[in-house]
């Protein structure tokens, strides 16, 4: 069994200083007052133009981001790869709206996928459909396209084509692509376009990755669906399994619209079907392809445990964990230091282009039951057995 406890190995790749500022930051995140006043800081700081480039790229930043561009993430590529952990290179600019800027990210995304068709410590590529085309359009396209004006059916052909050249960029190269899952009321025709790319690039292993979100009570339903449809099609079907990351804004959006929340009652039904989900695809590992996107230990135990009773490598190319850069060290070393496939996401851009990503990072940790204080438990315990 792999033991998530082992702080020696979880944190084997960090100095000294490396560990203090991780103690330093989920200390103040265990805190949501400080993480309140620290956003307003920033966001006061950032309107009045004060140099704080430099304090964020030396400490929030560091500990959750590879660098401004693919080029200053190559050390935090290498330093991962020396203990066996791949890289995703994610592109974390969030809120652009101008077909130019779209062009500008389909073409980074593109560069991702080539750097990692060159460096086998790259094993993944990511990119988010809002990050290429307006909420607005995907939402037409997945609700009402019949109603879609002739000017909007060329907007959202020109999404689908930059989506089509970062698919065919990928199968190109042969480097796994993960299309990140959205909102439910645009997840339709991404899901639609995805599988159509899958149809293309996956008949002989996994290139084109579904995300699913688990804290949706209808994705086990659906995960029965693909596989059937991944069946008549002779294809693998790949899925980056999540637990979600709308739940307040889905629950928010159905109450005032009126239609029946997408959204699972509680926890305990997310982490019921996302261990199902576990359980069905690894039953299943003829159709699928599954990267398991989780912090949390349980379910990462569950898989190893799965695969150990269906007589499946650690090292199987179907199968690979995944968590962010900066947490869950615990999980992502151990698996690894035990012959897991494992990667973690490597988010990089501008500082300043990248806060809101940051800050999302700051407030689930504080908000996230347990998760800061786990963080900080596991580094405080690394600090003591340093000290001995």
């Amino acid at each position: 069994m792999v033991d998530f406890t082992n702080t020696e190995i979880a944190f084997q790749a960090k100095s000294g200083t490396d560990i203090k500022r991780a103690q330093w930051l989920f200390k103040a995140m265990a805190y949501p007052r400080l993480v309140k006043f620290g956003k307003w800081a920033i966001h006061w700081a950032i309107k009045c133009k004060l140099p704080i480039k430099g304090i964020i790229k030396a400490t929030i930043f560091k500990q959750f981001c590879g660098g401004e561009n693919i080029t200053e993430c190559e050390s935090t590529t290498q330093r991962l790869s020396a203990f066996k952990i791949g890289t995703i290179l994610d592109y974390s600019v969030e809120g652009k709206t101008s077909d130019e800027d779209f062009e500008t990210t389909t073409d980074i995304i593109i560069s991702t996928i080539v750097k990692a068709g060159n460096q086998p410590n790259i094993p993944f590529a990511v990119f988010k459909m809002t990050g290429i085309g307006r909420l607005d359009l995907l939402e037409t396209a997945s609700q009402s396209p019949e109603v879609a004006t002739e000017v909007q059916r060329e907007e959202i052909h020109a999404i689908k084509k930059r989506f089509e050249r970062i698919c065919e960029a990928a199968g190109k190269h042969q480097v796994r692509l993960f299309i990140d899952a959205e909102e439910t009321w645009i997840q339709p025709v991404l899901d639609a376009w995805t599988f159509e790319m899958m149809c293309k690039y996956n008949q002989a292993k996994a290139i084109i990755y579904n995300t699913v979100q688990m804290y949706r009570h209808d994705r086990l339903t659906f995960l029965h669906e693909q596989r059937v449809k991944a069946k008549s099609e002779n294809i693998v079907y790949g899925v980056k399994l999540v637990r979600g990351a709308y739940m307040e804004k889905e629950r928010e959006r159905a109450q005032t619209m009126g239609y029946p929340s997408p959204i699972q009652p509680d926890k305990a039904a997310t982490d019921r079907d996302y261990d199902e989900a576990l359980r069905f695809m690894v039953e299943h590992s003829d159709c699928f392809a599954l990267c398991a996107g989780s912090h949390n230990e349980e379910s990462s135990m569950l898989l190893t445990q799965l695969m150990s009773q269906k007589q499946l490598s650690a090292a199987n190319e179907k199968f690979f964990f995944a968590q962010l850069l900066g947490m869950s060290d615990h999980i992502s070393y151990n698996l690894a230091n035990a012959g897991y496939n494992v990667a973690k996401y490597v988010p990089f851009g501008p500082v300043k282009e990248v806060l809101p990503y940051l800050l999302r990072r700051a407030d689930e940790n504080t908000s996230v039951a347990g998760q800061t204080g786990r963080e900080l438990g596991l580094i405080s315990a690394e600090v003591q057995r340093r000290r001995q």
